[in-house]
């Protein structure tokens, strides 16, 4: 019965913390997963690790994990306002994006400065239906890691379909 009733109270705090990071995420967060930047990144790695003790160590209570993870919430908000504030502390934090390709020359300075092999690039440039750099208008490493590719006729090579509801 004991043993029963310890599983109930974790299962209880898992539930509680599963909640707790849902609601913050939407309150403060990105709508998709895919948007992460890597300061979000960081900041649900420390706030799962900040609400895990909660959810399997009845010692520790809910209220304290609560605490710590409203407080990176917080922080996190903040941080990203400042960065929304001020383009030079943004760049700090989360760099800027880097040309690899303009008009069909390949950049191989910034290839270098940013560690993409010309296999990496080659193989971006497949995802964007385009067959060689020779054929790309412009090639960018953005912020969140991605490389977006303008072709010649990006429009109708293009696989990503326009999000509705931001129209």
């Amino acid at each position: 019965m004991q043993l029963f009733l310890r599983c109930l109270l974790t299962a209880g705090g898992a539930a509680g913390a599963y909640l707790f990071i849902l609601l913050g995420l939407r309150l403060f967060g990105k709508k998709e997963i895919s948007q992460l930047s890597m300061m979000d990144f960081v900041f649900v790695l420390l706030v799962s690790g900040a609400v895990q003790n909660a959810m399997v160590d009845l010692e520790n209570t809910m209220l304290g994990s609560a605490c710590a993870a409203g407080t990176l919430f917080l922080l996190n908000g903040l941080i990203k306002w400042a960065t929304y504030k001020s383009p030079k502390l943004s760049r700090l934090l989360q760099g800027q994006s880097v040309m690899l390709i303009y008009q069909g020359e390949v950049n191989k300075e910034n290839l270098r400065k940013t560690r993409i092999s010309m296999d990496e690039l080659e193989e971006a440039l497949r995802e964007h239906g385009v067959r060689s750099a020779d054929e790309v208008d412009l090639a960018v490493l953005e912020q969140d890691g991605h490389i977006s590719v303008l072709s010649i006729d990006y429009q109708s090579r293009s696989k990503q379909k326009p999000d509705a509801t931001n129209e």
